[in-house]
């Protein structure tokens, strides 16, 4: 059995830092994790992106010291939103907090005395899903959180596929002729069937002002129409971005979170039937609902920072081999 182990875990996003000191260990078939003390903080925003990472480090700085109070961490791990460079510990850009490739990395090495892994949040709550949630036991999956944009996470033979920190970008698939979208394309999956999407294109056609895709899902509970046909649109978007996911990597499922997903039978039904018409050749993948919430990307972190203390152990145990064999 693997040894266990206490890190810290740190989930930044775009207006929250979510972080925990977490007791636990992992292997290649799962992990059994425990949360021991957890915190929120809000996430600084300063006019400068550049600012705003050098606040980010800090406020994380400060919580890794605030959870670490007698305890000594294995290791820390931070996730971070954006384009990201697992490899390279750079953050690429953010678009909510505006760095551009910041050496996340080097900034926290200079200040966390620690084994240190970094990398992206929803890769990392992919990771978490797959060890620890609606993906377990599975080898190949996609997860799919449906928010204000659509994000993605690849597990490929049990393990994340960064691309170098461009992979992922499903809602960005180029579904059907429409809208022109913030990274340049027109018809992104994200302008159809994002939940921020569902909502805007339902008040665009009825003029009638909603608080998001929940109330669309209401309104469709109840017969009306024009929900019946936003709604239609973004499942057969989603089910079309699916279909090419499967063609091109054949996950055995795609686990659908976000708050589109919270729709439930509402979503999966038609989504599932969409489906069955779309895939010929290609593997079926299940759908599968997320299980771990927002606490998904700081469990995923704590799986990093436990795979990097293990890492540091190997190396230090090898150290210890070569000195002795040089006395």
């Amino acid at each position: 059995m693997p040894s266990s182990q206490v890190v810290i875990a740190v989930d930044v996003g775009g207006t929250e830092i979510k972080a925990a000191l977490v007791s636990g260990c992992a292997d290649g078939d799962g992990a059994d994790l425990r949360e021991v003390r957890k915190l929120r903080r809000a996430t600084p925003k300063l006019p400068d992106g550049t600012e705003t990472a050098d606040a980010v480090v800090d406020a994380v700085c400060d919580i890794v010291a605030e959870l670490g109070e007698g305890v000594r961490p294995d290791a820390v791990g931070v996730v971070v939103p954006g384009l990201v460079d697992d490899q390279r510990r750079v953050g690429i850009f953010s678009a909510n907090l505006g760095w551009r490739d910041y050496p996340f990395g080097d900034a926290f090495a200079a200040k966390i005395p620690f084994p240190l892994a970094f990398g992206h949040d929803v890769r990392a709550g992919g990771l978490a899903e797959a060890r620890l949630g609606a993906g377990r036991g599975l080898e190949d999956l996609v997860v799919l959180p449906i928010g204000t944009g659509i994000a993605g996470a690849l597990i490929l033979g049990g393990r994340p596929h960064s691309g170098g920190g461009y992979a992922g970008e499903i809602g960005h698939l180029v579904i059907a002729d429409g809208p022109e979208c913030a990274c340049g394309q027109r018809g992104c999956l994200e302008l159809i069937a994002s939940s921020s999407a569902v909502a805007r294109r339902y008040t665009e056609r009825t003029g009638k002002a909603v608080s998001g895709a929940v109330d669309v899902a209401a309104a469709l509970r109840e017969g009306d129409e024009d929900a019946k046909v936003v709604w239609g649109d973004a499942v057969d978007a989603l089910a079309k971005a699916i279909a090419q996911l499967a063609t091109v990597i054949a996950p055995q499922a795609v686990v659908l979170g976000g708050g589109l997903a919270m729709a439930g039978e509402l979503l999966t039904g038609p989504l599932d039937a969409r489906l069955d018409e779309l895939i010929t050749i290609q593997r079926r993948p299940a759908l599968r609902q997320a299980a771990l919430g927002d606490r998904a990307g700081c469990l995923g972190a704590a799986l990093m920072a436990i795979g990097a203390a293990e890492t540091a152990e190997a190396v230090d145990a090898v150290d210890a081999d070569v000195a002795e064999e040089d006395r």
